[in-house]
């Protein structure tokens, strides 16, 4: 095995340094367990940003993967792959959807929404009812599009020019969204819960107004569940929680259980609006990728699995809230922000991980993904494990004063 510090020299001279990573190089991991470079082992609340739904090398996402890999692991999408319709029909039924189309990422599923909303406007109402509503503070993806449909102004620099189309109202003030919409609207699309803006979830009246004001006025309602979906927040998809069925929903992240999967979702309306040719995708839908995201949705499409992982969250929050530095939980389900009163989020990462725990961020907040598979010995252990950091980020903030 390659020493740590060989690891962190060849990725410095021959990477484009996009990441601030942290000095930990992963080269194994069993569950909620990773092992590093120099053997040692860490437990993994963050589960590659909800990307490893069952946790690491799951024996039966293994067995699926590793079957398909050695039976077909390409085929064009000019042919049909009885994997990926497979797919298509457990995801449609447990979305209740009408039809998918698959791609390699979150950010590529976005890009197919706001694809598929516009043709759909166009079509109906001419091509100059195009532009689309979407939230400050949202994030959907790093593409040209994508980053100019997320509203965060500080995103929008550097790479002009950005695409057009785009209008951001305040999230949860549906007076902001209603000044945001006019005759150009095509559809309004919004994160349930912001994960990369704090883990802010939309109030219940807040989407129910939005919804009301689709289906006035014939706009598309949008759903992105890169990071909420496939029961993350308890539900299959979050927006089950809210009593609304989107036109568009977007999925990715821990559907593919740790491979490379996206999918944009659509219901009866819009099915058949992208036509031979008008959208595609090389690696979309690849048979392996397939393969594991089959036997996620199989797994985590289950009531007693999602009731499992609703619970876990409930006592999550449960301890959370009772300890003395933490001034706010937020979030649903295995999807959980934690503000601090005292010291800041990045310290308490730093600090967990030289005990071996591996947490998130996002803005000023403490972000947890874990695996949904995690048990509540390993939670029990975590949450010990985050109690002692946050006393002693309280503790030395109170040495400083």
């Amino acid at each position: 095995m390659m020493p740590k510090n060989e690891i962190i020299k060849q990725e410095s001279k021959y990477m484009m340094p996009t990441y601030a990573r942290y000095p930990v190089a992963l080269v194994s991991g069993t569950g909620v367990w990773a092992t590093d470079s120099d053997g040692k082992t860490y437990m993994d609340l963050g589960s590659g940003i909800g990307v490893n739904s069952l946790g690491y090398c799951d024996e039966g996402w293994v067995k699926a993967v590793s079957g398909q890999a050695a039976t077909l692991q390409h085929a064009s999408n000019y042919y049909y792959q009885p994997v990926q319709t497979a797919l298509a029909e457990a995801l449609c039924k447990c979305a209740g959807m009408n039809q998918v189309f698959f791609t390699n990422s979150g950010a590529e599923a976005n890009e197919a929404a706001i694809k598929l909303a516009r043709k759909y406007s166009c079509d109906k109402y001419g091509e100059n009812r195009n532009e689309i509503v979407t939230l400050a503070n949202s994030f959907h993806g790093r593409t040209l599009t994508t980053l100019s449909a997320t509203g965060q102004p500080d995103m929008h620099q550097h790479f002009f020019p950005f695409t057009g189309g785009f209008a951001f109202a305040e999230g949860n003030n549906f007076a902001d969204v209603l000044e945001k919409v006019n005759e150009k609207t095509c559809g309004i699309f919004l994160e349930l819960i912001q994960g990369e803006g704090g883990v802010l979830p939309m109030s219940c009246e807040f989407i129910k107004q939005v919804v009301a004001l689709c289906e006035e006025r014939d706009l598309l309602l949008m759903i992105d569940e890169v990071q909420t979906g496939v029961g993350r927040t308890g539900t299959f998809y979050c927006y089950e929680q809210y009593g609304i069925r989107p036109d568009i929903v977007t999925s990715a992240k821990g559907l593919g259980g740790g491979l490379p999967i996206g999918a944009c979702l659509c219901g009866e309306k819009l099915s058949g609006v992208l036509s031979a040719g008008m959208h595609g995708s090389t690696y979309g839908g690849n048979p392996v990728a397939c393969a594991g995201a089959l036997e996620v949705v199989k797994r985590v499409g289950e009531e007693n699995f999602l009731n499992i992982v609703a619970a876990k969250g409930m006592y999550i929050k449960n301890r959370l809230e009772e300890m003395e530095n933490v001034a706010e939980v937020r979030g649903k389900g295995l999807m959980i922000g934690i503000t601090l009163k005292t010291g800041s989020a990045k310290e308490a990462a730093k600090m967990c991980l030289e005990k071996g725990l591996l947490v998130l961020t996002a803005k000023e907040n403490v972000r947890l993904l874990p695996p949904l598979t995690i048990t509540y010995e390993e939670l029990d252990e975590a949450l010990n494990t985050i109690e002692t950091v946050f006393q002693a980020l309280a503790a030395g903030k109170e040495q400083e004063a």
